[in-house]
């Protein structure tokens, strides 16, 4: 079996030399093209410009943005001014405040440069390492607390890019005989479905159909999907999850249509965020609802509005899947 190339995050953002060299995201999968960073500003850029997607990934490559600060700014003997690298990571944080991951991340570097003795550049680098095979093994380990919610003969309905966990759970129902089918939203306006999602599921080996978002309802209706599984951004401390827009017309239409609807939670509760209102929502540049791939597609007195989250309350939710268990709501 293929593992696809978005499976490990090392496959495609990692170190070459004193530069940070990402796949980028938006033209996968008609071509698979680099883009190089020398410093943080330029992988803050990247960030924002969605050249890497996924809240768990995204985290990750702010603290290779963060590495390269220190980089920079370490004298001789490897000290960094507190109040510049800290300057660097609220640069890192704010291109997309809605995920915590990149927050946690970003923070714990910054507490780690401070209680260890050496360079901070290493003190980061040796951080990311660990945080590395830590995501992949709570993308396994949430993957494989999820299978056995899968039943052979499961058609099911997943919408952006869920992450890797989404990929484990489907590699090991493929591995333990379970004839799986998944049906992909194309996730408008940067088609994460489309081009990451469906794509990456494909490479599995699984039957992949992809629909446009406005026809998940229907198929629902048709009795087409049996179970739907999307991801979080974040999960507040009362179940309301954040996650890509489109997420919570998904979990109305599935709750009318008595289909059940997970979360996969991968590391679980933001205990931070005691309230789903607390969590704010990114509102992206509205040019990116008003183009295709650089394209106009309206006319020229529309306006364009581009929230890139929105709240699923815990009532919507059958479980949310983590990487110690299922935890079901009542």
């Amino acid at each position: 079996m293929k593992e696809p190339l978005l499976m490990r995050l090392e496959n495609n953002v990692y170190l070459d030399g004193g530069r940070l060299v990402m796949v980028d995201r938006r033209e996968i999968p008609r071509e698979i093209r680099y883009v190089v960073t020398r410093n943080y500003k330029e992988v803050a850029q990247a960030i924002k410009d969605m050249v890497v997607q996924g809240a768990g990934d995204i985290a990750i490559t702010a603290g290779f943005g963060l590495y390269l600060a220190a980089r920079e700014q370490e004298d001789a003997n490897g000290n960094c001014h507190p109040d510049n690298l800290a300057e660097a990571a609220a640069t890192l944080r704010d291109t997309r405040p809605t995920g915590f991951h990149m927050a946690v991340l970003l923070e714990k570097a910054l507490q780690r440069v401070q209680e260890e003795t050496d360079r901070a550049s290493e003190v980061i680098l040796r951080y990311l390492k660990e945080l590395l095979t830590r995501q992949d093994n709570v993308s396994r380990a949430t993957g494989e607390c999820a299978e056995p919610l899968l039943e052979s003969g499961d058609t099911i309905l997943t919408h952006c890019f869920a992450g890797a966990g989404l990929l484990y759970m489907l590699k090991y129902a493929k591995e333990n005989g379970k004839d799986i089918k998944v049906i992909c939203t194309e996730t408008r306006p940067y088609l994460q479905g489309a081009r990451l999602t469906s794509w990456s599921i494909s490479q599995l080996g699984l039957e992949t159909i992809l629909i446009t978002d406005n026809m998940a309802a229907h198929i629902m209706s048709q009795g087409m999907i049996d179970k739907v599984f999307t991801a979080a951004d974040r999960i507040a401390m009362d179940g309301t999850v954040a996650n890509k827009v489109g997420t919570l017309q998904l979990a109305i239409a599935a709750r009318f249509y008595t289909i059940p609807f997970y979360i996969l939670g991968y590391g679980g509760v933001d205990t931070r965020t005691l309230r789903g209102t607390d969590i704010p929502i990114e509102q992206r540049d509205p040019k990116e609802v008003l183009e295709f791939q650089g394209v106009a597609i309206s006319g020229e007195g529309v306006k364009g509005l581009y929230p890139a989250f929105d709240l699923t309350p815990r009532d919507l939710i059958t479980g949310v899947v983590t990487k110690s268990g299922i935890i079901l709501n009542d």
